[in-house]
């Protein structure tokens, strides 16, 4: 075996490209994360504190990638992902301003919610396939792990931030509906921060060439090579269970708040704030790895489980707090782990349409999971939604190994980011 080697923590950030990319990212995350705080408590301000309707909203935010993942893979394939970006970062921008002045101005409905959290959805399920395998295209193929490991550090960076300048702001302007609003209108404007850095970019890729098929036989060409990848099963079905059931950080951490520990804005957003440190530990030590392996990405879908439940046993505020950093942690390490594996074991171009399918499982899983973690929080109380999440992680992933993972020549991810073939142990 040889001796594991550790690449300089941002050997990625030397790329120009990579470097004009990364900063306008962490911009626009810090406003994602704020407008997830905000959206989560205007809903909450318009309803009463109904944990249905904080679930509904979520699933459908993310009930596009669950329809629309595939036909965004190929058109991530197919377009210069320079531009598909920008256009995405655009429509992403609009409805968050809409809902903003909505909110500000104390027009806003639960209806305008759901109907723009599906609008913002729509574009954000486009931009997701574009944006992760636009990476490999920045980047030198031994940079790459570096690369990915990076940009979710900067997500959790943001992650860190956000939250709390979004509680800060909510309690400044009185905690309301309209508070909400200031928040979202802050997200909207971002968004400018990625389109200006995408318009700096300079791209030595062409748009890939066209492939003679129609985008039914592209589709079907996606699925048959993911199909024929065990390894790559694996991974989906793994993140699908920790996504469905799991990984409902926005929901949980509200009800937890609101309901369990009798908490307002500040303390909410506080808490993703603390889960969001852990997260940013988790990726910056996957920073220092140059080969990622799918017993990683099992192993830490594995703790995040048990994580979930120990926080949901917590009897008071500050000991919840001091579980999510060990959440944040075992949920990054997860995530990037199974990002890196499939970034550097597939395909060029295959990359798009991959990608696709596993945010339709990673993502996509959420429509399914949100309303069903909101309906045990209204019914059974907000600690289930934690508890239940974690048993059913550990389950789905047990599951999943035992019915996939079989030995077969598969090929495991390079330094170099080419797929080799190797034979797991038995």
């Amino acid at each position: 075996m040889s001796p594991t080697i550790k690449a300089p923590l941002f050997q990625s950030l030397r790329n120009r490209n990579y470097r004009r990319y990364a900063v306008g990212g962490v911009i626009s995350n810090t406003g994602g994360w704020m407008h997830r705080i905000g959206q989560d408590w205007l809903v909450l301000q318009l309803t009463g504190g109904s944990a249905m309707a904080l679930g509904v909203t979520t699933a459908l935010q993310f009930l596009p990638f669950l329809l629309l993942s595939i036909t965004a893979g190929v058109v991530a394939d197919r377009m210069s992902k320079v531009r598909l970006l920008q256009f995405t970062n655009l429509a992403m921008a609009l409805p968050a301003a809409v809902l903003g002045a909505l909110a500000i101005t104390g027009h806003a409905q639960v209806w305008q919610v759901y109907l723009l959290a599906l609008v913002g959805g729509t574009a954000a399920a486009f931009d997701a396939p574009a944006r992760q395998s636009f990476v490999p295209e920045l980047v030198e193929p031994g940079e790459l792990p570096n690369a990915v490991a990076l940009n979710s550090a900067s997500f959790n960076l943001a992650r860190i931030v956000g939250p709390g300048i979004a509680g800060a702001l909510i309690a400044a302007f009185g905690g309301g509906a309209s508070a909400a609003g200031w928040v979202l209108l802050v997200n909207a404007v971002s968004f400018i921060a990625p389109i200006a850095a995408l318009r700096r970019i300079e791209s030595t890729l062409s748009v890939p060439p066209p492939t003679g098929r129609g985008e039914k036989g592209q589709i079907k060409a996606g699925f048959a090579y993911v199909a024929g990848r065990r390894d790559i099963l694996l991974i989906m079905a793994v993140m699908f269970c920790a996504a469905t059931f799991g990984l409902n950080f926005q929901m949980t951490s509200a009800l937890m708040a609101t309901e369990v520990f009798d908490k307002g804005a500040t303390e909410f957003g506080l808490l993703g704030t603390t889960m969001a440190t852990g997260s940013l530990v988790g990726a910056l030590l996957a920073a220092r790895r140059t080969t990622v392996r799918r017993r990683t990405v099992v192993l830490a879908a594995l703790a995040f489980g048990c994580a979930d439940i120990v926080a949901g046993l917590m009897p008071s505020y500050l000991t919840y707090a001091a579980v999510t950093p060990i959440i944040g942690i075992t949920a990054l390490t997860m995530i990037t782990s199974a990002n890196t594996y499939l970034q550097m074991s597939t395909d060029a171009d295959m990359r798009g349409r991959v990608t696709s399918l596993y945010m339709l499982v990673f993502l996509g899983g959420t429509p399914l999971g949100a309303p069903i973690v909101g309906w045990v929080g209204e019914h059974w109380g907000a600690r289930w939604t934690l508890i239940g999440g974690g048993a059913l992680t550990l389950f789905g992933v047990v599951a999943a190994v035992l019915a996939i993972h079989r030995p077969q020549p598969v090929r495991e991810p390079s330094p170099l980011g080419s797929p080799v073939d190797t034979v797991p142990a038995r």
